[in-house]
């Protein structure tokens, strides 16, 4: 099963990239996890969650550690649409000023290239409903991912996916 499991992560891969992304310009990057990285990930949330007083870190680290794969949709260097409409909150995009790291992300972000992280995160888990596969969106996941290096981005979050008789990641 974990080899069907991998392609359907990389189904769910091909849909998050050839999403449509705004002026045509591409920053997603995506990975898999499969195994001892989500052993290794699991772990790392519980422990990230303890450490930092953050709620719910354990509970989804549990989930992910009984995941057949993980797939990680970020975004890396995302570069300004150069549409100037302040959704950024900046009234001009040479104004939105660059990376800085956050507590658990990097931004600012256009926010034209986070509706792009948006689209493809919504593909990929419309791809995962057509093959029946058990999954959920988790930001928590891309936090620790990324202070793990498992995903080289400033923005990600985890999917991770189950087919099992019963929904791992509801009723929890």
């Amino acid at each position: 099963m974990s080899n069907i499991m991998h392609t359907a992560a990389e189904l769910m891969a091909i849909a998050a990239r050839t999403a449509p992304k705004a002026a045509g310009k591409d920053f997603v990057v995506l990975e898999i996890l499969q195994g001892d990285q989500l052993e290794k990930l699991a772990d790392a949330m519980v422990e990230y969650g303890r450490q930092a007083g953050r709620k719910n870190f354990d509970r989804d680290g549990e989930n992910v550690r009984r995941s057949a794969a993980v797939l990680l949709v970020g975004l890396r260097n995302a570069q300004k649409t150069g549409l100037d409409c302040g959704a950024c909150g900046e009234p001009r995009c040479a104004e939105l000023k660059d990376f800085q790291p956050g507590p658990e992300f990097a931004g600012p972000i256009c926010a034209w290239r986070l509706l792009d992280l948006g689209i493809a995160i919504g593909s990929a888990v419309k791809t995962a409903s057509i093959l029946n596969i058990d999954n959920r969106i988790m930001y928590r996941i891309g936090v620790v991912a990324r202070r793990l290096g498992l995903i080289d981005a400033e923005i990600a979050v985890g999917i991770p996916l189950s087919a099992t008789g019963k929904n791992i990641y509801f009723d929890r």
